[in-house]
């Protein structure tokens, strides 16, 4: 197994209760500081593009100094979220705010198991910590203000079924549908069996990853005796309809 849990902060408990999807769907909405007469840092900082989150040794690198950012949070530009990390005061808030502060914190992290669920809109779980994988040999990310869980990958796990993705201009990674759905698999002891294979079932129902994907990620995991079970099951059940769709046609069990 190429993982293994390093740490977590927040709450005691991983997820909450499902709400509607329309609770938590929001518009983004990009960071425009352009119409404001602004002091000379928060014109430097506009190199940031749209960007809502950036970190101290970006606008260092900018030319934007401590003492700067400083005083930028008292005129009101900017508020410090959490220790180095800084967001555009015009920047609204959106479903994946939580997502975009952690990995703008943790450029390396891959957002995985119950926080991936939740941006694929897999199951009903809503995590009340971000998830995020980061590889052996990192150094331990220290982020007492957010609420993050953090585990370690290696291996074949930093790469395979990992797709670029960008919450609020953050740009960051994430694991796909079928990857996910084979991590809650494989790592069944951290998410459940349960959350396992509602993700299983909603993925192939609602189309949001092939059998054959699901099957291939499963064979790079080694996890095919545990993943094709369910998929027979589910795939077994004429009955069964989500979302007023019916099975994939060609769809069979790995």
């Amino acid at each position: 197994m190429n993982v293994c849990i390093l740490s977590h902060t927040g709450e005691s408990s991983d997820t909450m209760p499902s709400v509607a999807d329309s609770n938590r769907r929001h518009s983004a909405v990009s960071v425009d500081i352009s119409s404001q007469k602004l002091p000379l840092s928060a014109s430097r900082l506009q190199d940031l593009g749209s960007k809502a989150f950036f970190r101290a040794r970006e606008a260092a690198e900018l030319g934007v100094q401590s003492r700067d950012l400083r005083q930028l949070m008292d005129d009101g530009f900017i508020e410090r979220v959490a220790r180095g990390l800084y967001r555009f005061a015009e920047a609204e808030l959106t479903e994946h705010y939580t997502e975009a502060a952690v990995c703008a914190s943790v450029p390396d992290a891959i957002v995985c198991l119950y926080s991936a669920l939740t941006i694929h809109e897999l199951g009903t779980q809503l995590p009340r910590r971000v998830w995020i994988a980061i590889p052996h040999g990192a150094r331990t990310p220290r982020l007492p203000e957010l609420p993050v869980r953090v585990i370690r990958f290696s291996g074949a796990s930093l790469r395979y079924g990992v797709v670029d993705t960008t919450f609020e201009g953050v740009p960051t990674r994430i694991t796909s549908p079928a990857r996910t759905v084979v991590d809650c698999f494989r790592l069944s002891h951290l998410v459940g069996i349960d959350v396992a294979i509602e993700a299983t079932r909603d993925a192939v129902w609602d189309r949001k990853a092939s059998v054959s994907e699901i099957c291939r990620a499963a064979e790079v995991f080694r996890a095919k005796s545990l993943v094709s079970p369910v998929l027979r099951t589910l795939l077994a059940c004429p009955g069964m309809k989500l979302s007023g769709t019916s099975p994939p046609p060609s769809a069979s069990a790995c």
